[in-house]
């Protein structure tokens, strides 16, 4: 199967990740976004807690089919369908962390948080020295939503293919998204400009506003608007990946990598061509 032929059977999940006992977080569950080729949604998206579907499921296959079943999605074909899942969640841990609990030596100075290698990968130290502050797995009180997310790969999609991308039987791949980090893009307004119940002027476009737009009925929390942002990030990454920030060439495989989109990042503080 060639790219273009790939990408018109494939299907785009958005996972805003929860945390292992979400169905006691009023505020933040699992929500599930599905997307098809052409960016339409798909089905019905769903807001709970995976934990007894990632419990149940064997197989990526039954791994797949339960997502679509949660958003209501059927496939027309027994085969299911080629999927890009982009997962918003820490989808691994600082080498230097690593390293420190295996044993190993401790690196040999630390000062600002956002630099520390323990509390940070090199893609959100990355991302921190272009505008953007994402959380941390080790301070940040998310790590129930960390290791939920790493289990998942590693049940269901447990070879890396490349830096920050995870694969699992059949054509399944997972990245990790980052929804906040598309705030500044226009790229993604853009993208996301058919869920907006209240369009926008030529003149006065969304823009950095956008994160204040009411969306459809159907995008009803911000957990499935963050869901669906991932979702986006996955079509961007099959589709258009030029548009998103690849890994940089010295990132531990291990650690993995924050897809953004790279007119989301701050321009002044890249110190690139786009000034």
């Amino acid at each position: 199967m060639d790219k273009s032929e790939a990408c018109n059977n494939m299907l785009y999940i958005g996972w805003d990740v929860g945390g292992w006992n979400c169905d006691n977080n009023s505020k933040s569950r699992d929500a599930l976004v599905v997307l098809d080729d052409q960016r339409n949604l798909l089905g019905k998206p769903w807001r709970g807690n995976l934990r007894t579907v990632i419990n149940q499921a064997a197989t990526t296959a039954e791994w797949i089919q339960a997502l679509l079943d949660g958003c209501k999605v059927t496939w027309p074909s027994r085969k299911l369908p080629a999927v890009i899942l982009a997962i918003d969640t820490p989808l691994g841990f600082s080498q230097a962390l690593q390293q420190l609990i295996t044993g190993g030596a401790p690196v040999d100075r630390l000062d600002e948080s956002a630099a520390n290698p323990y509390l940070f990968r090199l893609t959100e130290r990355f991302l921190f020295r272009h505008g953007l502050t994402p959380l941390s797995a080790v301070k940040d009180m998310i790590g129930s939503q960390a290791t939920k997310g790493m289990h998942a790969l590693a049940k269901f999609a447990p070879r890396r293919k490349s830096i920050g991308v995870w694969e699992g039987d059949g054509l399944f791949q997972a990245i990790e998204a980052y929804p906040s980090s598309c705030k500044r893009s226009d790229c993604m307004a853009t993208l996301l400009a058919p869920f907006f119940s209240e369009r926008t002027s030529k003149t006065h476009p969304v823009g950095p506003h956008w994160r204040d737009a009411a969306f459809v009925a159907n995008i009803d929390h911000d957990d499935k608007r963050g869901a669906l942002i991932c979702a986006l990030i996955a079509w961007l990454f099959a589709n258009q990946p030029e548009q998103l920030q690849p890994p940089e060439p010295d990132t531990p495989i291990s650690e993995g990598w924050i897809f953004v989109p790279k007119d989301g990042l701050d321009a002044e503080k890249k110190g690139d061509k786009t000034k």
